[in-house]
């Protein structure tokens, strides 16, 4: 299976072959922020897909913030082609979850460690936190993770 970064670098093949500028465009620039980050600091550094889609999801934030300012500004053009380049991005990023589906996830977490003997309460929030935020990455804001934690253990 390719890894995040060999996608995107396909995905430019694949947009320019069907004339897709704006994904084009879109994919080219998040490369260019890649190569940046792996490049910057003292020795280059290969980002391995979890911080790329890290840097994904702040990218695709980044553009859903100007387009808010360009809507507010009355610059619908603008504001929309901000849009269409989240939406690109977001294409690359991982499906995210439900609240549910991240309850689960925790009531399974606190589920086995109890069964494995740990007393859990607030003082132990990290052991559950850990394997809960390894799970859910980049699929669930993380605060959320830790109220729905801090809920169950408190």
């Amino acid at each position: 299976m390719p890894t995040l970064k060999e996608r995107l670098q396909a995905d430019v093949v694949t947009h320019m072959k069907s004339g897709n500028k704006t994904a084009l465009a879109t994919v080219r620039n998040v490369l260019g922020e890649i190569e940046t980050r792996e490049k910057s600091g003292k020795t280059p550094v290969t980002l391995d897909d979890a911080q790329l889609t890290t840097l994904l999801q702040k990218e695709a934030s980044k553009r859903r913030e100007t387009a808010e300012i360009y809507a507010q500004a009355g610059e619908q053009d603008r504001a929309s082609a901000e849009i269409a380049e989240a939406e690109v991005i977001e294409q690359y990023l991982p499906k995210p979850l439900t609240r549910e589906e991240v309850e689960a996830i925790v009531d399974r977490t606190i589920a086995d460690l109890t069964a494995g003997g740990a007393e859990l309460s607030m003082r132990q929030m990290g052991q559950v936190m850990k394997p809960v935020t390894a799970e859910v990455a980049g699929r669930f804001d993380g605060k959320a993770v830790s109220e729905i934690v801090r809920a169950r253990l408190g």
